[in-house]
């Protein structure tokens, strides 16, 4: 997500658990804790080392295009691996609190098993797309902004009218509140806009954040798309109103 946009939506719903959120969050903040990317594990060492072991632990788990398209079996189950892989502290912090303040609702309403499916397959699915679109790039691609952008997709098509606080920088960083029918697709602007100018196998996979949130509207569309109408429409209930403070990437 954009390092100069942060933005925090309408929480979880009360009395509504959201296990594979949750289970997601820890995963990544384990596999962080314990790979070499966190500096905090001695086993892997210190200084020029340290770099190595990380370089190392990039490639083996990350999506490399330059080999995905390869045949190899090992390459292809990298788009799994890289979602649960991250470059850093501001990367995966970053990441985690998007997941936490959008993926609550969403797997609230998609239910466990359709949001495990549209977060990995999304995800993978992302992660591959940027891959053959950068074909030639032999730099590690981790992170799980791809899956991340599908959960936004998602949320903004199950709850567009659902109140996100941003922080502008032209506004002076003063928190803004817009619909999310506003916010997201504002934000995913200014991911195609930063992929256009991007080149050579960018440091952020906008691209990815791209094909993720289309992937995730679109699927929750497809699975959802008559119920979340029948919602919106007030022929059904919707799930109660429940407000968190505004919560501050990739």
């Amino acid at each position: 997500m954009s390092r100069n946009w942060s933005a925090s939506a309408v929480g979880a719903m009360r009395g509504s658990p959201a296990p594979v959120t949750h289970t997601l969050i820890v995963l990544c903040c384990l596999v962080f804790l314990l790979g070499p990317a966190s500096g905090l594990n001695p086993a892997h060492g210190s200084g020029e080392e340290l770099l190595a072991a990380q370089r190392a632990y990039f490639r083996r788990w990350g999506v490399i295009p330059a080999d995905l398209f390869d045949g190899s079996p090992g390459a292809a189950l990298t788009p799994a691996t890289a979602l649960f892989v991250h470059g850093g502290w501001v990367h995966l912090l970053g990441n985690m609190l998007f997941l936490h303040v959008f993926g609550a609702m969403t797997e609230a309403r998609m239910g466990r098993v359709r949001f495990t499916v549209c977060y990995a397959g999304c995800g993978y699915l992302a992660l591959l797309g940027y891959a053959a679109a950068h074909t030639d790039s032999g730099q590690p691609l981790v992170g799980a902004s791809g899956a991340i952008s599908a959960v936004l997709g998602a949320f903004l098509f199950l709850f567009p009218r659902a109140r996100v606080t941003s922080l502008l920088p032209f506004l002076f960083f003063l928190p803004v509140r817009f619909p999310a029918w506003v916010a997201l697709p504002f934000w995913a602007a200014l991911q195609w806009a930063a992929a256009g100018q991007a080149a050579d196998g960018p440091e952020v996979a906008y691209l990815a954040h791209l094909v993720g949130f289309a992937l995730g509207f679109g699927y929750a569309w497809l699975r959802l798309g008559r119920a979340a109408a029948v919602s919106r429409r007030g022929t059904a209930p919707g799930p109660p109103a429940a407000r968190t403070p505004p919560a501050d990437r990739e």
